[in-house]
């Protein structure tokens, strides 16, 4: 939680210093981004055990990994904060870029995948059954305020591995693989029992009393082969108050190796270790999934951040287009003083001021709107901040429409997007998993065979009975606890066994039931495959056209604000010499028009830049035209520092 305190620290301090202390405004920002990566704290950290003096190696194979995981971050990053100056929040296209990539929370939820699956591996690696609550769907990521011709969040480009929008995990089926880790059980018992007996004269007590003492230590393993061994050791001491048994008290002891090999099902590792391999195959896809939703949410927050940019201009554009018809207003209320022009004529130039009021206050709510939109989505507490839902956003960015787009032919614009585009690798790894779990539920189809061997070596030892009433004990059998252990060992009492055991289910409709169903999952997932393949070549096409014809749009919107310019300064002009067949009517419409056509202009650059981002996105070219590495998406933190230039817009000097 160190980041946390170091963020609190700093926010307090600059919240609080009074206005005056204008230095260390102007540190703030170099200290904020000064602070150590490292000292955020990571997602998952592991803490392994202090290694056990001489016996560590020894013990390192059986020792638990202690997993700490640190509580949800929910704190922005300084760099948030430090774009802000006098109320107003000044972002640029790099810091929005960098702000999504540290505080956004789609690209946060994504962020624990790589780490689920990572520990969904390390199950497998123990024999584990695969786990599928990792899944987690791609976020559409925010939308921009709804408005008539602006805004194009949507890309409309295919999602997901093939499975709409996920990331299409494959789960394993067929014959449970062997447990991979190995155990040890210890048992230790102590017992006295007391028998009531009738025939006195076998045991030579009515009571017989057995004071016992048992002890079980075994080993067990599987292997990936299938293979399991088991080695275990048991000893039990018994003391009885009978005079007729020849030791006593006596204690008997067993070493014991057993091992079972499958021949048929379950036989091999290309079967038992079908998990691990389609863990790792999803890990890459989990990662893959990182991407995926690093590349759709900054798709998304860039539209934002255009739409912003937009809504800044169209207040621009409805304050000039207010300020043109108080101008007329004011022009008709002199010249209605003077006598030149009709009282009527005041009442319409009124009545368009009252509108364009309207239309300012309406794109006012659309700004305002778009603010909390954006800074909901670069912030981890959203508007919750009393500070971050104060301030205002000035975007330092313009549109800028290049002289040319500089495409590439469309054939190798397809290439490079079924090269770079994530979802054609996860539904290649997705492939590859189901391929590989048909070997498991085709395994399922034999019948079972295993062959097994059974190693038993025994011995007993005691102290001879001084009561008995036969001959003494061979003294091979009297002895302490080492006696038996040296007949375990000598191997003087051996037993073997060994054998096969064979058993046929005589339909099986179960196993033929899954192999089928996993064939005809591979069936359809190649059918998939194709169809992703084609839906990208459709989305490059569509993007392509998209943009070709955004371009167009802009340049005749261009052409046609330049005309309505014309136009407006022409009424104005014979309208101002009281030229035949001009009123202010004409004025007004002119006005009009203009404002419309500019209005059109820059919804025709929003567009634009709408077309680009969705053109990039289906070329699989967002993260590289926009700089971001995956090592920074995935640690949550940006090194690259914020730049404010040293004039800003709107800052009071």
């Amino acid at each position: 939680m160190e980041w946390n305190w170091n963020c609190t620290l700093f926010v307090i301090l600059k919240r609080r210093l009074p206005k005056q202390m204008n230095c260390f405004r102007l540190v703030f920002p170099l200290l904020a981004l000064a602070l150590p990566v490292l000292s955020q704290s990571a997602e998952i950290r592991i803490e392994n055990p202090k290694p056990v003096p001489f016996v560590g190696p020894l013990l390192r194979p059986f020792h638990l990994e202690r997993r700490v995981i640190s509580p949800a971050n929910l704190t922005n990053t300084l760099r948030l904060e430090s774009l802000v100056r006098a109320g107003n929040l000044y972002l640029s296209v790099r810091d929005v870029i960098a702000l999504t990539l540290e505080n956004n929370l789609d690209i946060a939820i994504q962020r624990y995948g790589p780490y689920m699956a990572r520990e969904v591996l390390r199950r497998a690696d123990g024999g584990g059954l695969l786990r599928s609550d990792i899944n987690t769907d791609i976020i559409a990521g925010p939308q921009s305020v709804s408005t008539a011709g602006v805004s194009s969040s949507g890309s409309g480009l295919a999602t997901g591995a093939g499975v709409g929008g996920t990331a299409g995990f494959v789960i394993g089926y067929g014959p449970n693989p062997p447990n991979l880790d190995p155990s040890i059980s210890a048992q230790v018992l102590f017992g006295h029992y007391t028998t009531p007996e009738t025939n006195v004269t076998a045991l030579g007590t009515t009571a017989l009393t057995q004071q016992l003492r048992q002890l079980f230590f075994q080993y067990s393993q599987q292997f990936v082969t299938g293979t399991s061994l088991s080695v275990s050791f048991s000893s039990s001491r018994s003391d009885y108050n009978s005079p007729y048994f020849l030791l006593n008290p006596s204690t008997s002891g067993t070493i014991d190796l057993s091992v079972n090999q499958p021949l048929l099902q379950g036989f091999g590792r290309a079967v038992n270790n079908r998990n691990i391999r389609v863990a790792k195959n999803n890990m890459k896809v989990m990662d893959l999934t990182v991407k995926q939703q690093v590349i759709t949410t900054i798709s998304a927050v860039l539209n934002l951040y255009w739409d912003l940019v937009s809504f800044n201009e169209d207040l621009r554009i409805k304050k000039q287009g207010l300020e043109l018809a108080q101008q007329l207003f004011e022009d008709n209320q002199a010249q209605v003083r003077l006598g030149t022009l009709p009282p009527i004529e005041v009442t319409r130039a009124a009545a368009e001021v009252s509108a364009r009021k309207e239309d300012l206050l309406i794109s006012e709510t659309n700004l305002a709107q778009q603010e909390t939109v954006l800074k909901n989505a670069l912030s981890r507490n959203g508007v919750e901040s009393v500070w971050l839902d104060a301030v205002h956003i000035v975007p330092l960015d313009r549109f800028e429409v290049p002289a040319t787009d500089g495409l590439k032919p469309t054939t190798e614009l397809i290439d490079e997007a079924l090269q770079n585009r994530p979802e054609i690798a996860q539904t290649k790894i997705n492939l590859e998993s189901s391929k590989i779990n048909v070997q498991g539920t085709k395994n399922n189809l034999l019948p079972s065979l295993s062959a097994f061997a059974d190693v038993n070596n025994q011995g007993l030892t005691g102290t001879a009975n001084p009561n008995y009433p036969g001959a003494p004990p061979s003294q091979f059998f009297v002895g302490g606890y080492g006696n038996m252990l040296g007949q375990e060992f000598r191997r003087d009492f051996p037993n073997y066994s060994a054998g096969f055991s064979f058993s046929i289910p005589l339909r099986n409709r179960q196993a033929q039931a899954d192999y089928a169903m996993d064939q005809l999952t591979i069936r359809r997932s190649q059918l998939q495959l194709q169809r992703l393949i084609n839906q990208i070549r459709v989305d490059v096409r569509n993007a392509l056209i998209g943009l070709q014809q955004a371009r167009a749009r802009f340049e005749t919107a261009v052409a046609t604000r330049v005309l309505a310019e014309q136009s407006l300064k022409a009424e104005q002009d014979k309208f101002k010499y009281g030229a035949t067949g001009t009123d202010v009517t004409t004025v007004i419409q002119a006005q009009k028009d203009l404002v419309n056509d500019q209005t059109l202009e820059a919804q025709a650059m929003a567009n634009y830049t709408h077309a680009r981002i969705s053109f990039d996105q289906a070329v699989g070219r967002t993260l590289e035209i926009n700089h971001v590495s995956m090592e920074e998406a995935v640690s949550g933190h940006v090194a690259r520092e914020s730049m404010l230039p040293a004039s800003l817009p709107g800052e009071k000097k």
